[in-house]
């Protein structure tokens, strides 16, 4: 009878444990679900991202000039392109460029013949040769009257030019501080209106980022106009 009792004891002691243990285990959980959520409660934020963009006028421009002419002798050939870069360079200083803009390179002969050699026809002309001026500036509306007009001029004197004008922007230190503020501000308006339409209060920054700034041509036909553009990326608390 004494070892019943016993055996009986000690089954109650097994099971009061267990339930000790199920219950600090549950209540444990519970402690843990409610910190998770109350950290959560404290992690409500808003990710929101702020565009600022501004359109201005080049303010450098490198203008590349080139031509090619055919022949069967080369000392002629070189004593045309030699003309050629003087008339050109004479024109360009004539109206309104300066002569230390003016770079010219020296020209490149090819032997046609050696280059189209797996033809069966030989070429017209056995040389080509290959001749570029170009010419960086700061005088944007001059380069910009002189290529609409320089290559009608030029034919007319049996001389075929193309050319390609590349325009840019140098002044992006001088407008980036406002240009950030802006996209800042830009960036706390969405916040705000998310902030209201949620009955919440926008609190403090957790984390910002700048994008790259970028200029491009404004479109096609206006690459003398660059549009800057930047977007900052701002994580705020909500109250």
């Amino acid at each position: 009878m004494e070892k019943e009792n016993l055996n009986c004891k000690r089954t109650n002691t097994k099971v009061i444990a267990a339930a000790l243990i199920a219950l600090g285990i549950f209540a444990a959980g519970l402690a843990l679900r409610n910190g998770i959520v109350k950290f959560k409660s404290m992690e409500r934020i808003v990710t929101v991202k702020g565009l600022a963009e501004k359109e201005v006028p080049a303010d450098k421009v490198v203008w590349r000039i080139n031509y090619s002419e055919m022949g069967n002798d080369i000392l002629s050939l070189y004593a045309t392109v030699e003309k050629n870069n003087a008339a050109i360079k004479s024109y360009l200083i004539e109206n309104g460029l300066d002569e230390s803009e003016i770079f010219i390179s020296s020209p490149s002969l090819t032997d046609q013949e050696e280059a189209y050699s797996y033809r069966e026809n030989k070429p017209r002309f056995k040389y080509s040769i290959y001749s570029s001026i170009t010419i960086p500036s700061k005088k944007i509306d001059i380069v910009r009257g002189l290529t609409s007009r320089i290559v009608t001029d030029f034919m007319k004197k049996g001389v075929v030019l193309n050319d390609y004008a590349y325009y840019d922007f140098t002044g992006l230190n001088e407008i980036k501080p406002q240009m950030i503020e802006d996209a800042t501000a830009n960036a706390r308006a969405s916040a705000q209106k998310f902030a209201e339409d949620s009955h919440s209060r926008i609190g403090k920054i957790k984390t910002a980022s700048q994008g790259q700034f970028s200029i491009d041509d404004l479109d096609e036909t206006t690459p003398y106009i660059k549009k800057v553009r930047v977007v900052t990326t701002i994580v705020y608390y909500l109250n």
